[in-house]
């Protein structure tokens, strides 16, 4: 579901905003669409309330949050990984992945498949479909 209104939001700024960039687009509690985006200049509230505003068609089923990433910036697709790589990261899972659901460490690779972390336990390649989410963390 999540990817599916990610998809949808990505089209429809493209149009009308092409240089903000959806970090992440996620369902929360069914009823709530939590949207990190960013943008060259950074994230203004004019620009949130721009976004929000020519997301009219996603406010009719949800309730919506825009937000600029933050600290913590979440890390969704290949391209956000290698950008970051060499920062530390926490990188949740879906499932179990060599018995553990979480990895902290920094990012030491990102291919158009996998993100290989250099956690406390070790460096782990963990393929993108698994991952449930990941964001930045402080050093």
């Amino acid at each position: 579901m999540r990817m599916s209104v990610q998809a949808d939001i990505e089209a429809r700024l493209a149009k009308v905003e092409p240089d903000v960039e959806v970090l992440l687009a996620e369902v929360v509690g069914g009823d709530l669409v939590r949207l990190f985006i960013d943008h060259p200049q950074g994230v203004s509230l004019d620009l949130c309330e721009r976004v929000s505003h020519h997301l009219a068609m996603v406010r009719e089923t949800y309730a919506l949050e825009v937000s600029s990433p933050g600290i913590e910036r979440p890390l969704s697709k290949p391209e956000h990984f290698r950008r970051y790589v060499g920062r530390r990261a926490r990188v949740r899972t879906r499932g179990h992945h060599e018995g553990r659901r979480s990895f902290t460490g920094e990012l030491l690779g990102a291919t158009a498949d996998t993100v290989t972390v250099a956690a406390d336990s070790g460096v782990v390649q963990i393929p993108y479909a698994d991952i449930m989410r990941s964001n930045l963390v402080g050093d």
